[in-house]
């Protein structure tokens, strides 16, 4: 564990110093303010929660992919974790340290979407625990990419088209049935689907979302094992 401090508080100072980083992670819930204030609620045909559900699946989708994505990318072309490697940091620490940080700024917004959505109670609660299993997700889908790849530039090749494929295919899917059979393997769709009806099953869509969340973990701890930080 005291190598995934390490990396825990080496990722916060980072993070604190990149503003294009931490730009990400308040214009989602800024655009998601401005619509549900000068749309959702200046029409009543409109579910005043509508926008906040798909931006926070936008956010959960895309910006927590791509961060991680270019966290580790970076990570492995400095080579700035290299000394940690060599002193036998396992899989489970680095990912502890990275997803650390990120789930901890991802859970910070998700509180700022759930407020802004006005839940209370058990939609509450629910809304904020399924954006954080949606945040476990996107960051083991990310970290994988950033494993895999050669350095930054190909790693936001890959990662980006990705990430706006979970990111906004849950918002199509909204408006295309065909669509939302396709995309309802994934979490982020199947968080829209809980996020939409606080009153339907949770049953089906959880499950869905934790073999997502199994998947990831078994492919990104065989990347780390077969790329490491090299």
């Amino acid at each position: 564990m005291r190598n995934a401090r390490a990396i825990f508080t080496k990722q916060v100072l980072d993070l604190l110093k990149n503003y294009m980083v931490l730009i990400q992670y308040i214009i989602f819930p800024l655009v998601a303010l401005v619509f549900t204030e000068l749309v959702a609620k200046a029409d009543d045909t409109i579910p005043d929660s509508l926008f906040v559900t798909m931006f926070a699946g936008i956010f959960s989708g895309m910006t927590l992919v791509s961060t991680t994505v270019s966290i580790i990318a970076e990570d492995r072309e400095r080579k700035s974790l290299r000394f940690l490697i060599m002193a036998g940091v396992r899989p489970s620490e680095y990912l502890l340290g990275i997803g650390g940080v990120v789930l901890c700024a991802s859970l910070v917004v998700s509180v700022a979407f759930a407020l802004m959505g006005a839940f209370a109670g058990r939609e509450f609660v629910v809304f904020v625990s399924v954006m954080v299993l949606a945040s476990v997700a996107s960051i083991l889908l990310g970290a994988t990419i950033g494993i895999l790849s050669k350095n930054q530039q190909a790693a936001t090749a890959v990662g980006m088209p990705i990430a706006m494929i979970l990111g906004f295919g849950p918002m199509i899917a909204m408006f295309n049935e065909t669509a939302g059979k396709v995309f309802g393997i994934f979490y982020t769709q199947q968080m829209s689907v809980i996020t939409s009806d606080f009153s339907a099953s949770l049953t089906k869509p959880l499950l869905i979302i934790l073999a997502n969340i199994a998947v990831l973990l078994v492919l990104f701890m065989v990347a780390y094992k077969k790329k490491g930080l090299r």
